[in-house]
């Protein structure tokens, strides 16, 4: 077969990357007009997308006009302001623009050599995240695929950390004859840990759960002791309302009795940038590793999960791999820090978005959204609707009365369009669900969102 022309691909490419960048300003645009939540036409105009693959190659120009006609109108708007369902951030320009940029460069940072570029940003945004969160200096930080994911790279490096502090070597010897290792969670652990801990193989049954206040929080006087052997996870941030584990109580005696703690803060850990919301987390710096996101709070584009361990040894044992084409003696090694080898440039999103807004913005996006969440509950709160839990960061946790009236409301507002909130169930009770993370909100989409609310829960009201 004859190669390709490289000056027509070159044209093409050309022609594409124009013709996207349109599209996407115009899905902007419109966005800003529909409904939130994907309307039922547009998810059954999705069957006309080709069902089987097709024989031969197609117009690359068809095919991206057929993405944005057929797919464009059926996704979620997440950036405009009025979606509140789950903790989804919305989308910061600088951070969307490096998006498109990279995607051009396509770059593998998988080590430095690979991409002097990519590689120098990633660090330089590791480094400024511990800094924003007030970590310690020692720490390194590692881009991935999300929380999930840095929640597991975390639990490997733990597991394998205190392992190696008994003799035991995971990479030689695996885990079968292992020494046990204790894990200790609170009742209301997010899921993700869950799985993260099931994938270092680690199963519930090994885990002991401790019991939380009526804000989510573990409660400190029911910790048990913990020995060298152990594992804690705690949490900034309940996925429900926002509260944290106190940090402050907990850390200290595990730290004293040999155990490793980590903090699960995907999105509640970037409450530690703001001197108003900073006592929420207080405490949080004392743990041994962190996870969080940047694709939820700090609105970087999907997907950025970021691991933070306080001591690079730690994430290198066991993240590292041995093999002579791969070797390095750079200080920042993405393949050995991280579970992937090959990786695009996550971390480049989130140096755009930090670059752009500064220290200042970032506390202001954290405190203006943290404020938004609390005019949603007192606006809920004054017509009639009882808040679960108070809100302390960006999370508003609503109860309509009865749970079959609490589901009625959640539906008829996504059907409604102005807004989208999901739905939870909170110590047995259905609740509505508001996250409040888009860095496009204002003080008028809550209140526009809070009228639409109540106009549902009214005309169900007067059903009834």
């Amino acid at each position: 077969m004859p190669d390709l022309d490289r000056k027509e691909l070159a044209a093409t490419r050309h022609r594409l990357i124009a013709d996207a960048a349109e599209r996407a300003a115009a899905y902007q645009q419109r966005a800003e007009r529909r409904s939130i939540g994907a309307s039922p036409d547009a998810i059954d105009a999705m069957t006309q997308l080709p069902s089987t693959l097709p024989d031969g190659p197609s117009d690359p120009a068809a095919i991206l006009a057929m993405l944005d006609e057929l797919g464009s109108p059926a996704t979620t708007v997440q950036s405009q302001g009025r979606y509140f369902g789950f903790v989804n951030g919305g989308l910061d320009p600088a951070g969307q623009a490096a998006a498109i940029l990279t995607g051009a460069w396509d770059q593998n940072t998988a080590l430095p050599t690979m991409s002097p570029a990519a590689t120098t940003l990633d660090a330089q945004a590791a480094r400024w995240v511990i800094e924003l969160l007030g970590l310690p200096e020692p720490s390194v930080a590692t881009f991935c695929g999300g929380a999930t994911v840095a929640n597991f790279t975390c639990a490997v490096a733990a597991r394998d950390a205190l392992l190696d502090r008994v003799g035991w070597s995971v990479t030689e010897r695996g885990m079968r004859g292992a020494p046990p290792i204790k894990i200790v969670t609170g009742a209301e652990t997010h899921i993700s840990v869950l799985k993260s801990l099931r994938l270092a193989g680690f199963g519930t049954d090994e885990v002991t759960f401790v019991p939380t206040d009526n804000r989510g929080r573990i409660i400190a006087a029911e910790f048990p002791d913990v020995g060298p052997e152990t594992i804690v996870m705690l949490q900034a941030g309940n996925v429900n309302t926002g509260w944290s584990d106190p940090f402050d109580e907990i850390i200290p005696q595990v730290r004293e009795q040999g155990g490793w703690v980590h903090v699960d803060g995907a999105f509640g850990l970037w409450a530690a940038v703001s001197p108003a919301l900073r006592h929420s987390v207080a405490g949080v710096e004392l743990a041994d590793s962190w996870a969080t996101d940047a694709h939820k709070w700090l609105n970087a584009p999907y997907d950025a999960g970021i691991a933070i361990c306080a001591r690079r040894d730690d994430l290198y044992r066991a993240m590292m791999v041995d093999a002579p084409y791969v070797a390095t003696t750079a200080d920042r090694p993405l393949m050995h820090l991280s579970m992937q080898m090959s990786q695009g440039s996550r971390g480049v999103h989130t140096w755009a978005v930090l670059a752009a807004q500064g220290r200042a913005g970032i506390v202001d996006l954290i405190e203006r959204t943290s404020g938004h969440a609390a005019r949603f509950a007192q606006l809920l709160g004054e017509a009639g609707a009882e808040v679960l839990a108070p809100p302390v960061i960006n999370q508003v946790l609503i109860s309509f009365g009865e749970d079959a009236m609490t589901d009625a409301v959640i539906a008829a507002v996504q059907t409604e369009g102005t807004c989208w909130a999901g739905g939870t169930t909170w110590h047995g009770r259905r609740a509505m669900r508001l996250s409040v993370s888009d860095m496009a909100t204002t003080t008028d989409d809550i209140n526009r969102s809070a009228a639409a609310i109540i106009a549902c829960w009214t005309a169900l009201q007067n059903r009834t």
